[in-house]
């Protein structure tokens, strides 16, 4: 197995359940990396970042990397913010997602903060060996903001989105298949929180049936919150907070196979260490199940997803330096609370 750098792993069962873990590159083209996400294409995996002298910076792109013959490959500069006058601004918070069917999707943030950001969309149809030119989201839509979004059974895409130009409000959006640069294809609710209560952003959706749907949000109360559809995600409850901490960083969720749920985020109220998975039955009770890292520094905005082979595969910020890779077993996770 290979470790991560200055991870100090848990319990002997924790470290039973990490099949391996290693940097997507050791050596690129940029100093910083930040907020992955992490895909399973038809081919395998493919995990995307932004990178470069620093966060909002004009030279910040979107890199990709493919893991191929057992190792990632190099970094691959795909998009970034120029403009047509020349201008060039930094890109943020790429999303890679694969549909059931049709081309793999990019989304990606540009512009000079998140209060003043716009959502460019580009497709690949091999796999993310290239791309599309980049499409700008309709006006008034921003797609899914940092986590995954899910695909309904009647094939919609559901996206957890957010703004930060009026508070940290968050919203859903709902995109139907075909031209994703059509007004026509998107919908969305009305803001899930009041800012001045809980100030909430880039929710993770976790579905629980066709109707009842969950989201987790990043927050800055100190808590990560949730609100509930019975729907299918076209109407929510009110915003609560659980009894999972947060110290304003990203988290990312995933229902497993088996009908669990399970949780990445940073176990803490304050600072962006440790970095672990908790594990759930109904979304509601969670118990802390496996240690990422747990050493100084910052390893944060974690990206999950579950394999066809049934291993979790866990992408994140290390140390705002690289991106790491860990591949977990979830048949070696405890259940969890009742």
């Amino acid at each position: 197995m290979l470790l991560g750098l200055g991870a100090v792993w848990g319990s002997p069962s924790e470290r039973e359940a990490i099949v391996s873990s290693e940097p997507v590159f050791e050596r690129a083209p940029f100093a910083s990396a930040h907020a992955s996400t992490i895909v399973e294409t038809r081919e395998g995996l493919l995990a995307a970042w932004f990178g470069g002298s620093d966060e909002g910076r004009p030279d910040v792109s979107i890199w990709t990397a493919r893991f191929e013959g057992g190792r990632w490959q190099s970094p691959i500069q795909v998009a970034d913010g120029r403009q047509s006058s020349g201008q060039r601004h930094p890109c943020w918070n790429p999303v890679l997602f694969q549909a059931s069917s049709g081309p793999l999707l990019l989304f990606y943030r540009v512009g000079p903060s998140p209060r003043a950001w716009w959502t460019l969309l580009r497709t690949s149809s091999d796999q993310g060996r290239s791309w599309s030119e980049a499409v700008r989201l309709p006006q008034g839509y921003l797609g899914p903001i940092r986590a995954k979004p899910v695909e309904l059974p009647d094939g919609t895409l559901l996206a957890g989105s957010s703004s930060e130009d009026a508070g940290w409000v968050v919203h859903m959006e709902r995109a139907r298949p075909g031209d994703l640069g059509a007004a026509a294809a998107w919908s969305k609710t009305g803001p899930l929180n009041d800012p001045s209560v809980f100030a909430a952003i880039q929710p993770t959706i976790l579905v629980h049936s066709a109707d009842r749907l969950q989201i987790l949000c990043r927050s800055r109360q100190r808590v990560v919150t949730e609100a509930w559809s019975q729907d299918g995600g076209r109407s929510w409850g009110a915003m609560t907070a659980t009894s999972l901490p947060n110290p304003s960083a990203g988290i990312d969720a995933v229902r497993l196979a088996d009908g669990r749920f399970l949780l990445a985020y940073n176990p803490t109220a304050g600072g962006r260490s440790p970095l672990a998975l908790a594990v759930s039955r109904d979304g509601r009770s969670w118990q802390r199940a496996v240690t990422l890292e747990d050493d100084d520094g910052e390893y944060s905005y974690p990206a999950l997803i579950q394999g066809r082979d049934g291993r979790v595969h866990v992408s994140y910020t290390w140390r705002r330096q690289r991106i790491q890779h860990v591949v977990v077993d979830p048949g070696k996770i405890e259940s969890g609370p009742p």
